[in-house]
């Protein structure tokens, strides 16, 4: 048995990523793909003054690296924001002649002796990345697309860099993210500050900004009620980075995504009790983390030391604890994996729900890691779960969960099936489908979690890498418009071969697979955040305004909200982004 565990550790510890070598840009400059895609000329460009030009644009525009941005020239940016709300503006320089050495800097935000701290702004050169289109249907984004040549590829603004000096090369534009986290303790009223874009031989220019704080507060985000559901994907970490798998490095790699996950929201995560649960869709397969022995005799054996890892370092360093999603008992190939201790190598069974070989894998590990969550303190947190699976598959696989133990709690994100609805905790839709208004209240009164999500069908509403920005925050509208408790997707980190430069990958649309970059948060992840905000503001207003029997306000409120469905845009007919818009500075009036 000692020598068993011995060659346990190994597998589990020694586990190096077996993809190429990568040693791609991390904190230092990288250079972007090339657009081939028409752009204004150099006689176009060349009336421009000598002077960089500068000026506030809005965050919902991906401005063209290779044209001059169509802005109304501004150099003052206004807005409202709660106490504690995160609020994004963006900035578009653009020049016709090589610019060195260019660098942000932001001062205190001030009002009277109040003072928002330039520590509470981050500002970003926003960088360019690769993408393609909708399938030729313009129905969705799934589906084969190992020839890149078929498809309309184009560089687009999204990636939020963390280099602080860049070179503006001549005849481009460098648009500018700045992200304000007011303080939860900030005074209420008029907050002012600058901007300043600074570079070699160029005299500094300075952007004014405006922030009107409300006598709102926005609870910190981890006391948000949005159930945020973004599926993270450690493997990628490790061979972007070229890391040994589970080591301190590792580790240390992954925590500026993870924090930017947690500060987003994120109540749940993501585990996988199984080699390649989902048939390695990703570039980078999710192994189990669980280890699985069968015993000479028979009986089973199991390690859970780097399920455990994980999980402990998500919750203690990374803040994420409310949840933890098990994937998956059905998994896309009904193949399961085990070391065999008779033989002496892996194998696996094949054993689908409802076959005895399937109760005895999965019986025989609930069991036990009933018993293990329960020492660790963690059964009540978890859930065993699945993704789009059928309704027959689910009722068998329900069977074996309950008959290890009833207690435990199951998820599934896929269609409604009124038949396992009362099984399920943690539900999740696709986009365009509700629950009953009586089960939702069912389900609400049991303290049980109803979401919705996206994944590549939707051509609308999604973060692909060429989906309008606004969608995101579309997004966090329908989830309360539709009386969600939160919004779920596939895949947070799941990244590409060269996720700096190329969002492209070969089955889905470009971005399906991930929303942030290696330490780098995007512009569709600041306007997610800004949509679940948003979620957060309206649950807050409906409370307060339900307290004081303000029915006018109510009903203005819901009306404002109501239309973010697929049945409100169908009648409303409204540019997506101009609903946005307008509903935000609506809001802000409440």
């Amino acid at each position: 048995m000692k020598n068993t565990f011995i060659l346990c550790a190994i597998m589990m510890f020694n586990c190096f990523i077996s993809a190429q070598t990568n040693h791609f840009p991390s904190t230092n400059d990288y250079a972007e793909l090339a657009d081939t895609k028409p752009h204004d000329s150099e006689a176009v460009w060349d009336k421009l003054p000598a002077t960089p030009q500068l000026s506030w644009g809005t965050i919902y525009t991906r401005y063209p690296k290779l044209s001059i941005p169509e802005v109304t020239k501004t150099s003052r940016w206004q807005t409202n924001a709660w106490k504690g709300e995160r609020v994004n503006a963006q900035a578009v320089l653009w020049t016709k002649s090589d610019i060195k050495d260019v660098t942000l800097t932001v001062s205190d935000l001030v009002n009277g002796s109040s003072v928002i701290p330039a520590s509470a702004i981050s500002t970003n050169f926003v960088r360019y990345i690769m993408t393609d289109e909708l399938n030729k249907d313009r129905q969705g984004g799934c589906g084969n697309r190992e020839n890149k040549a078929e498809w309309d590829s184009s560089i687009v603004a999204d990636v939020l860099d963390i280099v602080k000096v860049r070179d503006i090369t001549a005849r481009t534009t460098q648009p500018i993210w700045v992200n304000i986290w007011v303080p939860q303790n900030s005074k209420a009223g008029k907050y002012k500050g600058i901007l300043t874009i600074s570079g070699k031989d160029i005299t500094p220019t300075n952007l004014q900004i405006q922030i009107n704080v409300l006598n709102h507060t926005l609870p910190t985000p981890k006391e948000w009620a949005f159930h945020l559901d973004l599926w993270q994907n450690p493997y990628a970490v490790a061979r972007y980075y070229d890391l040994p798998l589970w080591s301190k490095e590792h580790f240390d790699a992954m925590r500026p995504i993870m924090k930017m996950l947690a500060n987003a929201g994120q109540k749940i995560i993501t585990t996988s009790i199984m080699y390649k649960p989902w048939a390695g869709q990703t570039e980078d397969h999710f192994d189990s983390m669980v280890f699985r022995m069968k015993n000479i005799d028979g009986s089973w054996t199991f390690d859970y030391t780097v399920f455990d890892k994980w999980v402990e370092y998500m919750m203690n360093e990374i803040g994420i604890d409310q949840q933890i999603n098990c994937y998956t008992m059905i998994p896309w190939a009904l193949s399961f994996d085990y070391f065999d201790q008779a033989t002496n190598r892996i194998k696996f069974v094949e054993a689908k729900p409802g076959d005895a070989a399937y109760k005895d894998y999965w019986g025989s590990f609930l069991k036990d890691f009933a018993r293990h969550l329960r020492q660790k303190g963690w059964f009540e947190k978890t859930t065993i779960a699945m993704d789009e699976r059928g309704m027959e598959a689910m009722q068998e696989a329900i069977k074996v969960i309950r008959s290890a133990d009833p207690e435990y709690k199951i998820s599934l994100a896929g269609n409604y099936h009124q038949e396992i609805e009362p099984d399920l905790y943690d539900y999740c839709l696709g986009y365009g489908h509700n629950f009953p208004a009586d089960i939702k209240t069912k389900r609400e009164k049991a303290g049980k979690i109803s979401t919705v999500y996206t994944c590549c069908s939707e051509a609308f509403p999604n973060v692909f890498t060429f989906s309008a920005p606004a969608e995101a925050t579309w997004i966090g509208w329908h989830t309360m418009a539709g009386n969600y408790d939160g919004y779920l997707r596939w895949a947070y980190n799941s990244w590409t071969a060269d996720p700096l430069r190329d969002s492209r990958f070969r089955t889905w649309a470009a971005g399906d697979c991930y929303i942030v970059y290696p330490e780098r948060s995007s512009i569709r992840m600041e306007c997610l955040i800004e949509g679940i905000q948003d979620y957060e503001k309206i649950r807050i207003l409906r409370k307060e305004l339900t307290a004081k029997n303000n029915k006018s306000k109510l009903d203005k409120l819901n009306k404002l909200v109501s239309k973010f469905t697929p049945e409100g845009l169908a009648s409303t007919q409204q540019d997506p982004t101009e609903m946005v818009i307008e509903a935000r500075k609506e809001l802000n009036k409440f």
